[in-house]
């Protein structure tokens, strides 16, 4: 008894023990790695040592591997030329859009001239019906507002993208840190209102006080018009204008990220700037004070025989409702 194995022994014939089963040893993944194939591998390969296919299966296997291959070459000379055919018609409907696109630019900028003569047109016309003294009045407010054209000593802020940043087939900036975003101009234009400008515009687009500077895609809208780079931020104002703008964090932010990106940032002084008027059309805004509600009678004066005063739906008082009962 004491040479006979015991049931389960790995190392009895019976179990596979001569034929190195893998061990489940405490250490299984090691085990995993160092023998990673399974023992049907070798058995199969064993077993085709032994009795090797016939010579009716190895011709059907070449014949199934030629035809699964003319199947895949033929599907791939489908697509391929499905591919070169609609290549004729995506270049034409390119083409088709661009001149589209080409066709409404040059309507725009005829509008814009046209909107332009008639602006200047209704401008004489109401300088000439307005006495000298109202005229002026109310060419100081344009100026003020942003409605009417400036010219004036003050500075130029220009930024642009750092010319690694460019694609090399488009040209256009890509995205990075080392491109100008819509929140640098937006900075820039904060920090001239606060040092005193009192005209800005950015490209030839004027700022107003509901003017926006913002992005859609890769493109910054000033007035929902796009603006390119080189950005140039100009603005009119004091002496000290300069001074103050370099002086902020927006210039010293700025400056560090020329430094670190290679995007360029300037300021200088310029004189005899002119800002043209915003190309905004302009909706004047009336404030008028509220309607005064009427008191209303009181419980005391009504009689049984009198006519019921109607009351507001949904509560118990008879008070009138802040807003004097309506916009």
């Amino acid at each position: 008894m004491t040479g006979s194995p015991r049931d389960g022994d790995d190392r009895d014939p019976r179990h596979g023990g001569g034929r190195g089963d893998r061990v489940f040893a405490p250490d299984f993944l090691t085990e995993l790695f160092r023998n990673p194939l399974d023992h049907g591998y070798a058995d199969a390969a064993a077993r085709r040592r032994v009795e090797p296919p016939s010579p009716a299966r190895v011709r059907s296997g070449r014949v199934v591997s030629a035809v699964v291959l003319v199947a895949l070459g033929f599907l791939f000379a489908v697509a391929y030329r499905q591919t070169v055919a609609e290549e004729p018609d995506r270049s034409q409907a390119r083409s088709g859009l661009v001149s589209q696109i080409r066709e409404r630019q040059e309507e725009t900028d005829r509008l814009t001239r046209r909107a332009e003569q008639l602006r200047e047109e209704v401008t004489r016309q109401r300088d000439a019906a307005l006495t000298r003294s109202a005229a002026a009045r109310l060419r100081d407010l344009e100026a003020t507002t942003g409605l009417g054209r400036v010219r004036g000593d003050g500075l130029v802020v220009q930024l642009a993208d750092a010319p690694g940043n460019q694609d090399a087939v488009t040209g256009a900036g890509g995205p990075g840190p080392g491109r100008v975003l819509y929140r640098d101009l937006q900075m820039v234009a904060n920090a001239l209102w606060a040092a005193g400008a009192e005209a800005i515009a950015v490209n030839d687009q004027r700022l107003t006080s509901t003017s926006t500077i913002r992005s859609a895609g890769e493109a910054i809208l000033v007035d929902f018009r796009p603006v390119t780079g080189p950005y140039r931020v100009s603005a009119i104002g004091p002496d000290g204008m300069r001074r103050q703008f370099e002086a902020s964090t927006t210039a010293a932010l700025l400056r560090r990220v020329a430094d670190e990106t290679g995007l360029s940032f300037g300021s200088r002084d310029a004189d005899d700037l002119t800002l043209p008027e915003a190309a905004t059309n302009s909706q004047l805004r009336y404030a008028s004070p509220p309607v005064t509600p009427s008191p209303s009678p009181s419980p005391s004066s009504s009689t049984a025989g009198s006519s019921s005063v109607p009351r507001p739906s949904g509560s118990g008082t008879s008070s009138p409702s802040p807003s004097g009962g309506g916009r």
